[in-house]
């Protein structure tokens, strides 16, 4: 693999859904998180399996903390609810139960509000180790692969890191680079890329940011529209829940019926980013750009997906 990755100028297309399809042809997707302390965290797993379905997916479950689980149905109806035996610590049995929903899911979204329950690790390693899975690490998600010095991934695997969770990531396997500065982020999303795969490519790093970009270590493409509107609350979980959401209906490991079912990991977390930013700028055409609620944000995901297409027609 060249050190130097290839620009990609352009998101791919919204991928055609089956006119004949049901909710099972379009995926299931998992999201595994949710916290009980030292902070109730209940809000970020549902907003990303709201993103899931507002995507497109046909089905969302959220695993959460045995506590949470009401709260989690209460907040997103829609989903079902798998509880897990997590308070101060991750039970054997939380990571058993994770792992059998995964089985019967399209693709799995681990880590968003997780916290940093005792034995943490051990369920986001067990998440990561689903190869027959696409699957996309957040939040606290990232946070255990850098604490349990874990330095191979084998994909599809989508890493959704802000700077600070970047740069956790990247002392814990020895990168020096700048995930900050504009003209150096490509090299650092690439670099995280290169140096997480496992071998077969298809580790993908979403360097999150009002430019985010997207890399694999061999491609990179940059996000140019900034809109100061998604920084807020949640933004971040309801992209992993949106890259989720497409990877379950679209990526060919996922086995989903959707009509085009070739896209790489790489092409859909672009489209991810692409469709949480038209998202965005629909709200923000309508209301300004401040003030926008994450949940607000997954519910404009519909719109935004028909902007996308409006402008490629």
């Amino acid at each position: 693999m060249n050190d130097a990755a290839r620009r990609v100028e352009v998101a791919p297309r919204i991928p055609m859904r089956n006119p004949d399809g049901h909710k099972g042809t379009f995926g299931t997707t998992l999201v595994v998180g949710g916290a009980t302390t030292p902070r109730i965290m209940p809000g970020a797993a549902a907003l990303a399996g709201r993103a899931a379905l507002r995507s497109g997916a046909g089905l969302a479950v959220l695993a959460l903390p045995s506590s949470l689980a009401l709260a989690g149905a209460t907040i997103l109806p829609e989903a079902t609810v798998v509880p897990l035996h997590i308070d101060r610590e991750v039970a054997s049995t939380a990571v058993e139960r994770c792992l059998e929903a995964a089985e019967t899911s399209h693709a799995i979204v681990c880590g968003c509000g997780l916290g940093t329950p005792g034995g943490v690790e051990r369920l986001v390693n067990a998440v990561s180790d689903m190869e027959s899975r696409p699957r996309v690490i957040d939040a606290d998600g990232l946070n255990a692969i850098a604490s349990a010095g874990r330095d191979a991934l084998r994909g599809p695997i989508v890493l959704t890191p802000h700077p600070g969770e970047w740069s956790r990531l990247a002392r814990a396997v020895g990168i020096n680079a700048d995930p900050l500065h504009d003209e150096r982020r490509p090299h650092a999303a690439a670099s995280l890329a290169r140096r997480f795969d496992a071998g077969g490519g298809s580790v993908v790093v979403v360097l999150k940011g009002a430019r985010t970009v997207v890399s694999d270590g061999e491609r990179w493409w940059r996000h140019e529209h900034p809109n100061p509107a998604l920084a807020t609350a949640g933004s971040g979980d309801v992209l992993a829940g949106t890259i989720g959401g497409l990877l379950a209906q679209f990526h060919p490991r996922a086995g989903a019926r959707a009509i085009d079912t070739t896209r790489d990991a790489f092409d859909l977390a672009c489209l991810g980013v692409e469709l949480h930013a038209a998202a965005g700028r629909v709200w923000s055409e309508a209301k300004g750009d401040a003030g926008l609620l994450a949940h607000e944000l997954a519910d404009a995901l519909p719109a935004g997906r028909r902007l996308i297409q409006s402008a490629n027609d």
